[in-house]
């Protein structure tokens, strides 16, 4: 792979994207390992000249993912001089045994777009990019240090999702279309980090209107067949 010429790309804004899934018990999410540095990041990109942001941010995650149709938020930008290492960069490129010269539009400082997406953990097919060893689930609660200020944009992402979490849940697929309100428990307990108490979990989710009730969940055994329910489709 070259380096990615300057006129391609819109100069000193990149993208960087915290895709976060659940397994059924733990909130996760998707981080690369750059070649031959041990150094983790979030997937993240830069904006080609003719196209939308959006839409950048879209073809990366289809790139990392192999999913076509993935909620997108944008949640922040993040342009502290902290986040400007270009030695950083310089290491990763010649890691990768490329000739790096001494100056390149990639070593200039970048203001970043934070966008967060939730999708169904099931369906991932993660695929590295050029310069990453691999891409995988990393336990939200046990994240590595990550190049950069990602680890400041995951906490941001974190605040941003559980702030919002009741209007979110709407608009993703974290669950399956029918579930029972112990797998909603779960969900809100991994994405808020602590336990929730059954009952009053239960009147409060009841109490928002958000969800439509179906038949009982009956799996043969002797215990009590729980409600199954769905997000109600909002207008």
């Amino acid at each position: 792979m070259s380096l990615p010429e300057a006129v391609q790309y819109l100069p000193h804004i990149a993208y960087d994207s915290v895709i976060f899934g659940f397994s059924g018990e733990k909130l996760k999410i998707l981080l690369m390992e750059y070649h031959n540095t041990g150094w983790f990041a979030l997937p993240g990109g830069f904006v080609k000249i003719n196209e939308p942001l959006d839409e950048a941010v879209s073809r990366g995650l289809r790139e990392r993912t192999g999913l076509e149709s993935i909620y997108l938020e944008q949640f922040y930008t993040f342009g502290s001089l902290e986040r400007v290492r270009p030695e950083a960069m310089r290491k990763i490129l010649q890691a990768q045994h490329k000739v790096v010269p001494e100056k390149h539009w990639l070593f200039e400082r970048f203001i970043s777009v934070g966008y967060y997406a939730l999708i169904d953990y099931t369906k991932v097919e993660p695929q590295p990019d050029a310069l990453s060893d691999s891409i995988d689930w990393y336990d939200v609660d046990a994240v590595p240090q990550l190049l950069f200020d990602h680890n400041h944009i995951v906490e941001k992402a974190l605040e941003h999702l559980r702030t919002h979490l009741d209007q979110k849940l709407l608009s993703v697929n974290l669950l399956p279309e029918r579930f029972t309100m112990k797998e909603l428990q779960q969900v809100y307990e991994a994405i808020l980090g602590e336990k929730q108490n059954r009952a009053n979990f239960q009147r409060k989710m009841l109490s928002l209107g958000i969800l439509e009730r179906h038949e009982k969940l009956y799996s043969g055994g002797s215990h009590k067949a729980p409600y199954l329910y769905s997000f109600i489709v909002q207008n």
